[in-house]
This record gives structure tokens, C-alpha cells and sequence, in this order.
């Protein structure tokens, strides 16, 4: 199964669980951030992120430069709820 298979089987499993009215507002806020231009914005693959500090898990600050003073840096993100 391909990837896009893959993520249309979990976008439909999800569609089925979550309620229309939830639904409908989830599908509203994705479209409204592709009408807004973000996309465009988006740090790619391969690309170097600016300079940023953020809290980690514990609330301690972490500067991406002093990072990337080791070494290369994997980010990811994690949307949470809607």
C-alpha cells in the first residue's frame, strides 16, 4: 500500500469517529491555512530552520543553535488536539 493509501485509510477511520460538526471545523481551519499563503512560508526538507528557542517537556529552554552545535538536528511536530 502506498503512503497515500495509507493516509487516506486513516484520514476515512478518522472521519468515521469524529463528529460532522468537529469534522466540518477541522476541514475549514486546513483550508483556511492553504488559502493563507503558509504553505509557501514552510521551512522545507533539507533546508536550515532560523534560530529559535523553545520550552522542552520539562519547561527548561532549548536554543536550536546550541543544537546544532553537536551535530545535525532531526525537528519534528506534533499539532496535538484540535
Amino acid at each position: 500500500m502506498s503512503l497515500a493509501e495509507q493516509l487516506r485509510a486513516i484520514k476515512d477511520k478518522a472521519r468515521e469517529r469524529i463528529p460532522p460538526a468537529a469534522w466540518a471545523i477541522m476541514e475549514r481551519a486546513v483550508e483556511d491555512q492553504r488559502r493563507s499563503g503558509a504553505l509557501e512560508q514552510v521551512v522545507k526538507i533539507g533546508q536550515r530552520a532560523p534560530d529559535f528557542t523553545l520550552p522542552d517537556a520539562a519547561g527548561s529552554k532549548v536554543h536550536l543553535a546550541d543544537l546544532l552545535a553537536h551535530g545535525p538536528v532531526v525537528l519534528s511536530f506534533f499539532r496535538g488536539r484540535w
